[in-house]
């Protein structure tokens, strides 16, 4: 008896170990945003708000829109925060910026009120996705704060960052 369970130990030890090397046991995928790629993204727009002398909040989402990086610039929007974040998921829920987004969801629009789905959307400039070298999308950003404009170019920002 102690034999098999010695022999059911190492089995278990020797799966481990395959699965180890296999990268199968590992929750982060090659086509999900690194923290060090979501940190660069948002210094990137941090660093283009401040050059645009405009305060906001920065969200990154990972490849399955949850919050990877946020910043909150001092004496930002409180109310910002919950929109960045949105704005981001949003972004990589559609893989579209949210601007174009909501130019699809207007009054006659093919995706008209589709804001009040997944627990509110925003639909308005701001959120950019993210993509890899390879053109594959691996998150998203999500600036709120300073006008549309100014988000959606802060924004771009972030998302273009860690392809330099």
């Amino acid at each position: 008896m102690k034999n098999k369970v010695l022999l059911s130990k190492s089995i278990k030890y020797v799966i481990l170990l395959i699965l180890l090397n296999t990268g199968a046991v590992f929750a982060q995928s090659a086509t999900d945003i690194s923290h060090e790629d979501a940190l660069k993204a948002v210094l990137a727009a941090k660093e283009k708000a401040e050059d645009s002398n405009v305060l906001v909040n920065i969200a990154v989402v990972d490849a399955g829109a949850n919050l990877k990086a946020f910043i909150r610039m001092d004496d930002s929007y409180l109310g910002s925060i919950d929109i960045a974040i949105k704005k981001a998921k949003t972004s990589r829920y559609f893989d579209i910026n949210t601007g174009d987004l909501g130019k699809l969801s207007q009054p006659g629009g093919i995706i008209y009120n589709i804001e009040l789905s997944n627990d509110g959307l925003m639909t308005f400039p701001g959120g950019v996705p993210i993509k890899n070298a390879n053109g594959k999308i691996i998150g998203a950003i999500g600036v709120s704060g300073g006008t549309i404009e100014q988000d959606h170019d802060i924004a771009t920002v972030g998302a273009n960052a860690i392809l330099e």
